[in-house]
């Protein structure tokens, strides 16, 4: 083992067979609750991450994003000795992830079937668009394919348009961080019986998880859930209003007791006096007028200003955050959301840490991605216990490449 890094999952090992987002995501939730997370990797074939936003393979702002306190060790599974070798790896393994193309593990010989002979308590855990069986199985995609097929796409967007869809990886997320749960979940029944288990996580039912309350409305009413921007059916009213500087400020009022604090704070009695406002349903039933009215009132106030004169007032309000914003929030620092990490190159550079606060003995957090094979010694020497000839022999050959 690596040093204790302490934490609930010290202790535990997970091989990673993953590339781009949504296994590499799973393996950084474990890794930041303490396990060794041991990521395969290859030069003949990097993980894409590796590449996007940059030429240098060990400094690409993605990667970086999103492999912290994982160990990198090089090998082509191409070769029936780095096979071997990797079959190594999962035998001192706890957990595998994978989120390979459908059938190639299976190809590889490194179906579970296969592993569990080797380590019978083996937890393995399958992560594809369509899960690992069906009709659908062999299709591959990444995150705006989950968040299309999951049905949430069509629910994005503002009533009467196009739907917007989304460009960010909820997809890879979600589906990473239900892995990870069912993982740890696995691990408590491997605790309990001593048996492994296979997990077969599909990338669009984890989608279709969210909008679980959309499927229902609809199995209850007959009407098809569409997008409705930020209506709610019971607060008006409810949205993102423009502030100047191109900033906004969301609102949301519950009670009369909040509509009226909302038209003090605005100065608006005319708003307040209004026939079509006076009531919950009638603003409801004039919500388009409603924004139009509130955008023009709010339009010239700075966001975060507003805001918090607002919400002492009474009414939720909050300024919607930039990403620049949220670096430079104090607060997120003092809670470590944000935190500092070694680089190998700059000394320290800023990520985002794990979201839980963990006592007394949390895992500790201090090293940024790896370097490409940053770990072959360890995992080489120390883990399989090659020889320094042997690893010579290997790396001349390419297999370690």
């Amino acid at each position: 083992m690596t040093a204790d890094r302490k934490g609930p999952l010290s202790g535990i090992r997970v091989v990673e067979l993953t590339k781009v987002w949504a296994g590499p995501y799973a393996g950084k939730l474990l890794a930041h609750l303490g396990a060794e997370v041991i990521k395969i990797e290859s030069r003949s074939n990097l993980d894409e991450m590796r590449a996007y936003g940059g030429v240098d393979i060990d400094a690409a702002p993605y990667f970086l994003s999103i492999n912290q306190e994982v160990l990198s060790v090089q090998v082509d599974m191409k070769t029936a000795e780095g096979l071997d070798l990797v079959k190594r790896m999962i035998a001192s393994a706890d957990i595998l992830i994978d989120n390979i193309r459908p059938g190639a593990m299976e190809r590889s010989g490194l179906d579970y079937e296969s592993l569990k002979a080797i380590k019978p308590d083996l937890i393995q855990c399958a992560i594809k668009m369509w899960g690992t069986d069906g009709p659908l199985g062999y299709q591959t995609g990444y995150a705006p394919c989950f968040a299309a097929l999951s049905g949430l796409t069509a629910l994005v967007g503002h009533e009467g348009e196009t739907p917007k869809g989304m460009n960010i990886r909820y997809g890879d997320s979600t589906a990473g961080a239900l892995a990870a749960l069912a993982c740890v979940a696995a691990l408590h029944h491997r605790e309990s019986t001593g048996e492994g288990q296979f997990i077969d996580l599909s990338a669009v039912e984890a989608m279709t998880s969210l909008v679980g309350d959309s499927l229902f409305a609809a199995s209850v009413t007959g009407v098809v859930p569409q997008a409705d921007g930020n209506f709610h059916p019971e607060m008006c009213p409810h949205g993102f209003y423009p502030c100047a500087g191109d900033s906004w400020t969301s609102i949301a009022v519950a009670n009369e007791a909040e509509w009226r604090a909302l038209c003090d704070g605005l100065e608006a009695p005319a708003l307040a006096a209004d026939p079509r406002f006076v009531s919950l349903s009638g603003r409801l039933a004039h919500r388009h007028e409603l924004d139009t009215e509130l955008a023009a009132l709010t339009r010239a106030h700075d966001a975060a200003e507003l805001a918090e004169k607002l919400r002492n007032a009474g009414v939720p309000a909050f300024k919607a955050m930039s990403s620049m914003d949220l670096c430079s929030d104090a607060f997120l620092w003092q809670r470590e959301a944000f935190r500092m990490v070694s680089d190998h190159r700059n000394d320290t550079r800023p990520i985002i840490g794990p979201s839980w606060r963990i006592s007394p003995d949390g895992p500790t957090v201090e090293r940024g991605a790896p370097l490409l094979g940053e770990h072959n010694a360890y995992v080489y020497r120390d883990l399989l216990g090659l020889s320094e000839s042997e690893m010579d022999d290997l790396i001349a050959r390419k297999v370690i490449d």
